[in-house]
Parts: structure tokens; sequence; C-alpha cells
């Protein structure tokens, strides 16, 4: 007797949130490619543009305003949703065989069978398409730091296959937005973006930590790395780590740029959000591990909002 075959997973995947409107509202022909793009999952999106808000904030004092140009916000909020679509749908074309062993990600398009490789690779380039046209408004120095770019999104997906030390790639791809918000006001490079760079690479690697302990026994089982494995019952203690070294880069981008007083008070209360986490972090419980590292959008949010300040109060 020859068995029916499987019918694709038409449900939200287990990471998102049941409510979420791609589920709720969408479309249910284009609902795949809006979960493969994580649309339903906006928080990657969040963690993507905010450094590249950072960097245009920073710069804006240059122009002669203290306040970051809303058109230069506006294009890069597009491009950071397409392009972490493509990303992650990239991403996912990779993992595609180890997504499948996974619990958490089962469900996603691409492993349950929603969508197929061929689809996939296309939804590729249709997001590539479109962020090249966003990055064509911008000057040429950030055009080609743009393409630069593509260079750490390709190498991203394969490191947890040869290191337990992805987290850092991801912190490397993740913040390149700071140098081109930077750029895209400047039309150049300077030491004051790459501090606040390396900051965001460090705030990334403990945010990234936190989530990766969502997956540690199945990433052990299936022989991938993570810093979560890395580090195991001793995360708290590289947090501290990776935090501290995230507050003092910030201190020292701020300091270079000039700014006033109303960034260093906003700063005090984002470096009290970042103890919070590690002494609120229990790593045995996903639920926890996902609540905290969804919190560093406010976090981002607040760090904006303290460069705006500080431009203000230069």
């Amino acid at each position: 007797m020859e068995l029916a075959p499987k019918r694709p997973y038409e449900g939200p995947v287990s990471d998102a949130q049941p409510s979420n409107w791609v589920d709720t509202y969408a479309p249910a022909a284009i609902r795949p490619f809006l979960k493969l793009a994580r649309w339903d999952r906006p928080i990657g999106t969040w963690l993507l543009l905010i450094p590249c808000w950072w960097g245009i904030a920073l710069a804006a004092p240059l122009t002669g305003t203290p306040f970051p140009d809303p058109l230069l916000l506006l294009l890069f909020a597009v491009g950071a949703l397409v392009m972490r679509g493509a990303g992650c749908t990239f991403n996912d074309i990779v993992d595609r065989d180890i997504d499948a062993k996974v619990a958490r990600t089962q469900t996603r398009p691409l492993p349950s069978g929603s969508v197929t490789l061929q689809q996939a690779w296309i939804f590729v380039a249709v997001q590539c398409f479109i962020g090249l046209l966003i990055l064509l408004f911008l000057n040429p120095f950030t055009v080609f730091l743009g393409v630069a770019s593509l260079a750490l999104v390709l190498v991203y997906p394969f490191m947890k296959r040869i290191t337990y030390w992805p987290q850092v790639f991801l912190g490397l791809t993740f913040n390149w937005g700071i140098l081109m918000g930077w750029s895209a006001v400047t039309g150049g490079l300077e030491w004051t973006p790459a501090f606040l760079y390396g900051a965001a690479v460090f705030w990334t690697i403990g945010y990234d930590t936190i989530y990766a302990h969502q997956d540690k026994e199945d990433d052990a089982l299936i022989g991938v790395g993570s810093t979560a494995l890395k580090f195991g019952e001793n995360t708290k203690a590289w947090l501290c780590g990776f935090y501290g070294l995230t507050a003092v880069l910030l201190t020292v981008a701020g300091s270079l740029a000039g700014l006033g007083w109303g960034f260093y008070s906003i700063l005090a209360l984002g470096i009290i959000h970042l103890a919070h986490q590690i002494v609120s972090l229990h790593t045995d419980q996903p639920r926890v591990c996902l609540k905290i590292f969804k919190s560093n959008r406010d976090f981002g949010l607040l760090m904006f909002g303290a460069i705006v300040a500080g431009n203000i109060t230069a």
C-alpha cells in the first residue's frame, strides 16, 4: 500500500508568536515566504536595523544637525528588512538538513516542505535585487561597503560547522550597518564608528549566546558548535566580559564623537539593562532565554536615543 505524500506544514513556526500577523493576516500563498524571511519574527530585523541607525545618528552632527536624516533611517529600515530576509533564506538553504533535526526549527518552511529549494533560491535573488536598488540611492563608498558585506553573509552559515564561535561571525555580519550608516552620512570611515562597531560585535556575541542556549542539546547531538556549548555553566561570567566590553567601547565611541551628558546618562540605563539580562538568565529555561534575547531590541533603541541625546547636549 502506497503512503500518501506528507502534507507541508502550514501552522506557525515553533519560535514565532502563535498570534503573529503573518499567520493571522497574510495571504496563504505568500505566507511560507514571509516566514522564510522571518517577517513573523521581527526581532532579527530590529537587531540588524538598530546598528545602522546608531551609525547614522553618530555621524549626524558632521552635517550640522544633532538629528539623524529621516530619509536615511527609512532607506536603511527597508534595506534591513529585505536583507535580513535574504540572509535568513540563504541560511535556511544551507542549514535545511540540520534544521530538520532540531525540534525548534523543524517547522521552518524548507524542512517542513512548504517551500521548495528552487523557490527559496529565487526568493533570495528577489530580495537581494531589492536590496541592491536601495543601496544605489547611497554614495559610492557605501555601495562598496554594502557589496563587501556579502562576504560575511555568505561565510556565516558555515561557521557553526567548524568552530564553537559562530556568534563572533554573526556579530561582524549583523553590525556592519554601523559602518554603512556612518559612511552614508560622511562618505568615508574613521575610528569613531570602528569603536561603535566593536561595541556592537561584543553585544551581539552576548545576546546570541543567550539565544543559542535554546538549541544546545540538539546542537551537541548534531555536532555543530556555539558559544552556548563552549561556555556552558560559565555563560554568565562570559556575558559579564562581553557586555562589559560593550559598555567600554560605547563610552570610547561617545567620547571620540564628542557626545554630551545626555548620552552617558542613558548609557548608564543601558548598562543596567544588560546587567539585568545576566542576573535574570537561566540557561536551562528556553523561554527565559528567548525573552531575554528579544529584550535586546529595547537596549538597542535605548542606545539610539542615547546617541541622539548626546548630540543634542554636546
